[in-house]
């Protein structure tokens, strides 16, 4: 089939891929204060995970990023890593994760064995008790996990969110530890995608306020950007910094992603009010050609982004539920 594209011309190559939405953390920006978990049944099995994805990859795509909620909840993790990599065969390139780290030491080396290629760690502090505020849980094992992940000879990058009022003074912190273990770090600016009525614009740290910060401390030089989300920066001449800014300087004419909810969800855009159900169409025993004309479809249509409609997408999905 040919690749992906939708209106606007952008080649999509990129599926990030939701194997649940329970998380063992409770931050704010990404879940409400009371969760209400989707019910078991209608999350997707393996077997229907790796269907849709190999689905994606014959259309294109090939890089896969498997989020939650917190992938280490999902209890046949191994097997959908080790099923998902098989797709090599077919045209899959890379698998990524991305993970609160805070149950990963046990089982860092075998999700390498397993084919995971990098692991993004959210980590939005290094401050014990600012990180308990945030999460309401402790660092340490956080930190015990990226241990273990350096040290099965993992990929691995810090990815921060920035809110003022709560983590902004550990911008620079944060920075230089990172720094010194010589992990790439992502600052992303706080976006619209929480509970109803809570992201406010004035809590947003614009990646111009981050530049200040860091600036004040260290040499920072803007470097050529790609279709990464993230603006890359050079900081003292050696180290490699990302910026996402979604709300002060959007990303979207360049955006090669899609997203796959647990319940098999497709999301054009992170912020699409709508997505289309493919994992309910599949259970119902639509084929697979049927379904990739329903995704190239999705996927055609795709609007310009949050560019074009910038403020809270009015959905109740929360960040959590589709997917990090």
């Amino acid at each position: 089939m040919s690749p992906l594209i939708d209106r606007h011309g952008r080649t999509k190559r990129k599926l990030r891929i939701s194997l649940t939405d329970r998380c063992n953390f409770r931050c704010t920006y990404c879940m409400p204060e009371h969760p209400d978990w989707l019910p078991k049944a209608s999350l997707l099995a393996r077997h229907e995970v790796v269907r849709l994805a190999g689905l994606f990859v014959d259309q294109g795509i090939d890089q896969i990023r498997l989020t939650g909620g917190e992938p280490l909840l999902r209890h046949d993790l191994l097997e959908c890593v080790q099923d998902i990599a098989a797709l090599r065969e077919r045209g899959l390139r890379r698998l990524s994760m991305t993970t609160n780290a805070s149950r990963i030491a046990p089982k860092a080396r075998e999700l390498v064995m397993a084919g995971i290629d990098d692991f993004n760690v959210s980590l939005d502090t290094v401050d014990p008790e600012t990180f308990r505020r945030l999460t309401l849980r402790e660092i340490a094992p956080v930190f015990d996990g990226i241990d273990a992940l350096v040290a099965a000879g993992a990929n691995v990058k810090l990815n921060a969110v920035v809110i003022r009022g709560d983590n902004e003074k550990d911008i620079v912190p944060l920075l230089e530890w990172a720094m010194a273990r010589k992990l790439p770090l992502r600052y992303i600016e706080y976006m619209p995608l929480d509970a109803p009525g809570h992201w406010k614009r004035d809590a947003v740290v614009s990646e111009a306020d981050m530049l200040a910060a860091i600036r004040e401390r260290h040499v920072v030089d803007v470097q050529p950007r790609g279709h990464d989300p993230a603006t890359p920066y050079l900081v003292d001449g050696h180290y490699p910094l990302g910026i996402i800014s979604t709300v002060s300087n959007p990303f979207c004419s360049t955006c090669d992603r899609l997203r796959i909810t647990a319940t098999g969800e497709l999301f054009t855009c992170l912020f699409s009010p709508i997505g289309t159900p493919l994992g309910a169409r599949m259970r119902d025993g639509v084929a697979d050609d049927v379904l990739a004309e329903q995704a190239r479809r999705a996927v055609w249509l795709k609007d310009a982004g949050y560019a074009s409609r910038p403020g809270p997408v009015d959905r109740p999905l929360t960040m959590h539920a589709m997917g990090g």
